[in-house]
C-alpha cells in the first residue's frame, strides 16, 4: 500500500496518531512523535478477526439506538401535549402572584434602604476604629523612637531603631493597600430608577418577559463501545495539549468585593478562597458560601496537607500557618523571616515562595530540606511544587519558569503572556496558566515548549487570576482578580 499524499509506501506506524506512515509522513509531520514502529510488525500483533467482531457489534449497539430514538420520539409528542395544559395554568397562577408581589413590594424596598445603609455605617464606624488603632500604634512607636536611643548601647539602639523601622514598613504598605481599599471610598445611598420601571405598567399588558418556546434537551447516545474503549493498536500513553478542550460550565456571580490572591479544591470537593491579604472563606462544592474560618491574620496563599489539615502563608507576619478544619485551630506556625507568597505542598513538604528570589522546601515541622535560589521581577505569588520540580509565575516578567530542587532551570516560558498569575497542574503533568491582563486560560505542555488557549474573553471571561482542579480530576473553578465571579470548568 502507497501514501495518498506522498506515493511512497507505508511501512511505518505512529502509536501516537495512530497512523500507518511513510517516510516523508514521518519526518514532515511526525518528527516530535515518540516510539515510531514497523508497521509490519504492528499488524502482525493485531487479531483482525476479533477486531471484525467487535466492529460488528458496535454496528448493532448503534442500530439499537436509533430505534430508541423512533420510539423517543413518538413518546415526546405525548408529553409536550401535557406540558402545553400545564403552562396554562402556570400563566394563571403567575398573574396571581404578580398581584402578591406588588402589594409587598413598597415594604420590602423600605425594610432593604435600612438594612443597606446601617450594613455602610457598620462598615464606616469598623474602619474607623481600625484606622484609630493603627494611629496608636504610630503614635507609640513615635514616642518609643525618642527613648530608644537614651542610655543605651550602639547595638541596643540600632536593634531598637531597626525593630521600630520594622514595625513602620508594615504600617506603609498597610497605608499603600489603603489606595485599593473600597473602604476609603465616600459612601452614599442612592435609589436608581431605569426605564424598565417606567415602562412596566405596558409590559404587563404583553408580559414580554414571559416566552412560551420549545427547549431542545441533549440526549446521551453515544456510550462506551469498543471504538471509545480503545482502538486496534494501543498507542503509547500521553498527554496532547492540541486536542485539549476547556469550558465554563455555569458562571456564579460572588461579589466579594475584594481582590482574591489564591484558591483550591479541597479533596472533599470544596473550595478555599483567600481574600487578597484578607480573610480565608470555604465555599461548598456548587460555589456558595459556607464560612469564614476563624484564622487570625492577613492571609496569601493556601495549599491543602491532608483531609483535615490546611498550610496558608501570612506575608506580614513572613510565617506559615498549619490550619486544622475539624477542631478550627491553628497547630502550627512557622517563622520563616522573610516575605512568603506562594505555596505548594507535595511529598510531604511545603514549597514556599520567598520575596523574589527564593523557593524555600520545608518540611511539616518548619525544618528547611533546600533552598533554591531564583530571579523573578515580581514577588513569588504564585507557584506549584509536583515531581521534584517547582513551576512559578512570573507577572513582571511575562514568563513561567521551571526548576528543579537543585536549583537548575528546566524550561522558561514566554510566548505571548501578558500577565501571568495563578496556575495549576492538570491529572497529565500540563501546566494550566491563568493570562490575567489577557482574560484567558492556557495550557502550556509539561515540557513548556508548546502551549495553547484554552478560554478566552469571548468565552466571557475577564481578568481570571486563580485557578484550580478538583482532586485527581479535569474540573474545577476559576476566580477573577476583583472577586466578582467563581466559574466552574
Amino acid at each position: 500500500m502507497e501514501c495518498d499524499k506522498h506515493n511512497q509506501p507505508l511501512h511505518l506506524y505512529c502509536p501516537s496518531h495512530l497512523m500507518p506512515s511513510c517516510d516523508e509522513c514521518i519526518s514532515t509531520s511526525h518528527s516530535k512523535c515518540t516510539g515510531i514502529t514497523s508497521l509490519a510488525s504492528v499488524v502482525e500483533k493485531t487479531k483482525v478477526e476479533k477486531s471484525k467482531m467487535t466492529v460488528e457489534k458496535d454496528i448493532n449497539y448503534f442500530l439499537s439506538i436509533l430505534d430508541q430514538l423512533v420510539t423517543s420520539k413518538s413518546k415526546n409528542f405525548k408529553t409536550g401535549e401535557n406540558h402545553c395544559i400545564g403552562i396554562q395554568k402556570s400563566i394563571n397562577e403567575i398573574r396571581k402572584e404578580i398581584n402578591k408581589h406588588l402589594d409587598h413590594l413598597e415594604e420590602k424596598l423600605c425594610q432593604e434602604t435600612d438594612i443597606i445603609w446601617n450594613q455602610e455605617r457598620s462598615k464606616a464606624t469598623d474602619f474607623i476604629s481600625e484606622i484609630e488603632g493603627k494611629r496608636e500604634n504610630l503614635k507609640e512607636m513615635k514616642e518609643h523612637l525618642q527613648t530608644v536611643t537614651t542610655n543605651t548601647s550602639k547595638l541596643q539602639s540600632f536593634l531598637g531603631v531597626h525593630q521600630i523601622e520594622q514595625q513602620v514598613h508594615q504600617c506603609q504598605r498597610y497605608i499603600e493597600d489603603l489606595e485599593d481599599d473600597e473602604r476609603t471610598k465616600e459612601v452614599d445611598i442612592k435609589m436608581k430608577q431605569n426605564d424598565e420601571i417606567e415602562n412596566i405598567l405596558s409590559k404587563l399588558v404583553s408580559l414580554e418577559s414571559l416566552e412560551v418556546m420549545i427547549v431542545k434537551t441533549e440526549i446521551n447516545l453515544y456510550k462506551e463501545t469498543s471504538l471509545r474503549r480503545k482502538a486496534q493498536v494501543k498507542s503509547q500513553e500521553q498527554s496532547n495539549i492540541n486536542n485539549m478542550t476547556m469550558n465554563i460550565e455555569t458562571k456564579i456571580e460572588i461579589n466579594m468585593k475584594k481582590k482574591i490572591s489564591d484558591m483550591i479544591c479541597l479533596m472533599d470537593g470544596r473550595v478555599i478562597v483567600v481574600e487578597w491579604c484578607g480573610n480565608v472563606n470555604l465555599l461548598t462544592s456548587d460555589g456558595k458560601l459556607q464560612k469564614q474560618l476563624s484564622i487570625p491574620g492577613s492571609a496569601y496563599s493556601v495549599t491543602q496537607i491532608n483531609q483535615d489539615n490546611i498550610a496558608i502563608t501570612y506575608p506580614v507576619e513572613n510565617a506559615i500557618k498549619i490550619f486544622n478544619m475539624e477542631n478550627e485551630r491553628v497547630m502550627k506556625v512557622f517563622k520563616l523571616g522573610k516575605l512568603c507568597y506562594g505555596l505548594s505542598f507535595s511529598n510531604n513538604s511545603l514549597a514556599v515562595g520567598l520575596n523574589k528570589d527564593e523557593i524555600r522546601i520545608i518540611d511539616l515541622e518548619g525544618n528547611t530540606l533546600k533552598s533554591i535560589q531564583v530571579q523573578s521581577e515580581s514577588y513569588l505569588y504564585y507557584l506549584v511544587y509536583c515531581n521534584k520540580r517547582v513551576i512559578y509565575s512570573d507577572y513582571g516578567g511575562k514568563a513561567v519558569y521551571c526548576v528543579d530542587e537543585s536549583g537548575k532551570q528546566i524550561w522558561q516560558y514566554t510566548q505571548d503572556l501578558t500577565g501571568p498569575e495563578g496556575l495549576c497542574i492538570d491529572i497529565c503533568g500540563n501546566i494550566i496558566e491563568a493570562d490575567c491582563l489577557a482574560d484567558r486560560i492556557i495550557v502550556i505542555s509539561k515540557d513548556g515548549q508548546d502551549s495553547k488557549v484554552l478560554i478566552s474573553k469571548e468565552d466571557g471571561l475577564v481578568t481570571p487570576n486563580c485557578i484550580c482542579f478538583k482532586h485527581d480530576e479535569s474540573s474545577g473553578f476559576i476566580f477573577d482578580y476583583y472577586g466578582t465571579y467563581l466559574a466552574y470548568l
